[in-house]
This record gives structure tokens, C-alpha cells and sequence, in this order.
């Protein structure tokens, strides 16, 4: 039971698209971050059976978080960071390593799954050793974008 005074706030209204869009995508990419780790240690037993398929989920979560990244761009735009101290500046910098990352990481995250898919198990290692700390951070400062721009400072 609530104390005497205490209420319970709930939501009411009806929730767009744009507004639920920037939630989602963080679940996805927390799902994705899971399961990549998941993979990493799958890799780190031995466990040849479950890794590529704990990969692969990872890769969908990301593939899907990238459709609704880009559907929440086109239906909300771009929007500016609020405030001029070194909260923003601290953003800007986790943004752009992000960015230029998450860039640089796409053809790195297709080669990787490629090699593996045609069983070229040597090359496919040497790259995944640069490719996955890269997703795995990619990964984590998406969420801390997410955190930043709808938790610490909502427009």
C-alpha cells in the first residue's frame, strides 16, 4: 500500500512513434550488447556451437536498431544537445568517437561474418580480435548517448 498522500503518476495519452522510437532502439542495442558479450564468452570457453549463433543475434539487434535509429532521424531530425559546459562537451566527445566507430565498424562487422561463413576460421580471428572491442565499445557509448541525451539532459 502508498503511505497517506503518496500517489501513483501514470502516463496518459497516447504515444507516437517518434517518442517511443529513441526507448526501443536503446533496448535494442542493450540486447545486442548482451548478446555480443554472450558471444565473446561463448568464444572464450570453446563453445563453437553457440558463439556464431549469439553473434548473429547481436548483428540482427544491430541491423534492427539501425532501421529504427534511422526512421526516429527522419521522423524527429537532428537534435542539438542542450547546455554549453563540460556535461556537453563530454557528450560530444562519446558522440563523435561513437560515430566515427560505428562508421568505421560496418564493413569491419560484414568481413568478420563473411570469413567466418566460408570457414576461413585464421582470417576471420585476426580480424574479430580488432573488430569485436570495437563493437563492444560502439555498443556501450550507444547506450550512454541514449542515457545522455533522454535521462541526464531531455530536451
Amino acid at each position: 500500500m502508498f503511505p497517506t498522500g503518496a500517489h501513483l503518476t501514470i502516463i496518459a495519452g497516447p504515444v507516437t512513434l517518434a517518442e517511443l522510437l529513441p526507448h526501443l532502439n536503446a533496448a535494442l542495442n542493450a540486447v545486442g550488447t548482451t548478446l555480443l558479450v554472450l558471444g565473446l564468452l561463448a568464444i572464450r570457453r570453446g563453445d563453437r556451437q553457440n558463439h556464431p549463433k549469439l553473434v548473429l543475434g547481436a548483428f540482427g539487434a544491430g541491423l534492427l536498431f539501425l532501421v529504427g535509429y534511422v526512421l526516429s532521424f527522419v521522423l524527429s531530425g537532428h537534435q542539438r544537445f542542450p547546455g554549453d559546459d563540460w556535461v556537453r562537451t563530454l557528450f560530444l566527445v562519446i558522440l563523435g568517437t561513437h560515430t566515427v566507430l560505428a562508421v568505421t565498424l560496418a564493413p569491419m562487422v560484414l568481413r568478420t561474418i563473411y570469413l567466418a561463413w566460408r570457414k576461413r576460421f585464421a582470417q576471420h580471428r585476426r580480424l574479430a580480435r580488432i573488430t569485436a572491442p570495437m563493437w563492444l565499445y560502439v555498443s556501450i557509448t550507444g547506450l550512454i548517448v541514449y542515457v545522455m541525451i533522454n535521462h541526464i539532459r531531455p530536451a
